[in-house]
């Protein structure tokens, strides 16, 4: 089975066929397309840890594909089903540590691990519970990018719900939350291709996102250039007055993260944009899908923030040049920062959006409850 479930104009990430993994290193774009061939899931492991791949869906198919790649190649196991069910959880557990910010990456592994389980006490032999991971982990390539389009669809048609009174729309986005950072389509960027694609896009914003990858890549300019979507590129730091100047129907993020209550872990900076937003009157959006979203914690209190290498702001290229500071300076390098609910005028998944109606707090227990008919 390959990878090739979008459009062909759109940026293709990850290319799999069954024992296969190449994953395009997005450390070279722009000036290099380079494909990593991704052997076991050590290599994946790598991967994401060094934001090779990133984006919260994309960690997660290439976390379970790179561990499905090394199991159909595997060779000599002699164990039996319950021994294959372990070997499969004990390489998820250790894929999950290579990002543990992005919730969609656990729950992936958390619902692969129930499968297998499941497989080993009704099948006889390891190689048959090899397969069920194997299929299971090419299904969630398949609904990752289903899952991106209906997030398109429902987030434009809520945005022009919100500007009945203006034909063409500007939205600002920030971080990377394309096919790029997807199987396929993308989530927030997602929403402006759709936009594009229905003519109500009068243009995209894009934030540098610094300090690392998108600074200097800035891979949603790259998408959007490839793409032929109008689009300009502005400092994170002028942001606040763009916004002032009028220019911005609204801003529209992804997540790496959303707590029960609504508050949400992205890109370092999000915060900022959401005050300024919440400040003149703009709503903000986060685009993600229901796996993003961790009923488990009650608030964003509880999210793990990591924190990236001291070098990706002592050095000029997000960490890979010259150094650019002064030597013996303390750095503070947050990955991620936490959006509060309030400051979050809707949540855009697959199944909806998640709005406050006649309240000021989300009830997304209640909405993902209704949504799939779960209790």
């Amino acid at each position: 089975m390959a990878a090739g479930l979008h459009e062909e104009t759109t940026l293709q990430a990850i290319c799999y066929k069954r024992g296969s993994l190449k994953l395009l290193d997005q450390t070279k774009l722009p000036l290099e397309t380079i494909y990593l061939e991704v052997r076991d899931s050590a290599d994946g492991w790598h991967t994401i840890r060094d934001m090779v791949v990133r984006g919260a869906p994309a960690i997660a198919i290439a976390a379970a594909l790179s561990l499905a790649v090394e199991v159909f190649n595997l060779e000599g196991f002699d164990g039996t089903s319950k021994d294959a069910a372990a070997l499969l959880a004990k390489r998820l557990d250790y894929l999950v540590s290579s990002r543990p910010t992005a919730v969609n990456l656990s729950d992936a592994a958390e619902k692969l691990k129930a499968v297998v389980s499941k497989a080993a006490l009704t099948v006889g032999d390891s190689r048959s519970v090899f397969q069920t991971y194997i299929e299971a982990a090419e299904t969630m390539l398949e609904d990752d990018v289903a899952s991106n389009k209906a997030i398109g669809s429902y987030g434009a048609s809520f945005l022009r719900s919100l500007h009945k009174d203006s034909d063409r729309l500007s939205i600002l986005t920030h971080c990377n939350t394309g096919s790029l950072a997807t199987a396929g389509y993308g989530t927030a960027l997602g929403v402006i291709r759709a936009l594009h694609s229905q003519g109500t896009l009068e243009r995209a914003y894009c934030t540098e996102t610094r300090p690392f990858n998108q600074a200097i890549l800035n891979l949603t300019s790259f998408e959007l250039v490839h793409e032929k979507i109008p689009a300009t590129l502005i400092a994170d730091s002028a942001a606040a007055a763009l916004m002032k100047s009028g220019r911005v129907n609204a801003v529209i993020v992804g997540a790496d993260r959303v707590a029960s209550n609504g508050d949400t872990a992205n890109k370092i900076g999000t915060y900022s944009l959401a005050l300024c937003a919440s400040h003149h009157g703009i709503p903000f959006l986060v685009a993600a899908p229901v796996t993003s979203i961790d009923l488990s914690i009650s608030s964003g209190d509880q999210i793990v923030i990591e924190e990236r290498s001291p070098k990706e702001l002592l050095n000029s290229r997000g960490g890979l040049g010259e150094q650019v500071a002064a030597s013996g300076i303390s750095v503070w390098n947050p990955a991620f920062d936490v959006t509060p609910a309030s400051l979050i005028t809707g949540i855009v998944t697959e199944k909806g959006v998640i709005t406050k109606i006649g309240t000021d707090a989300f009830d997304i227990k209640g909405f993902i409850q209704e949504s799939t008919g779960t209790s």
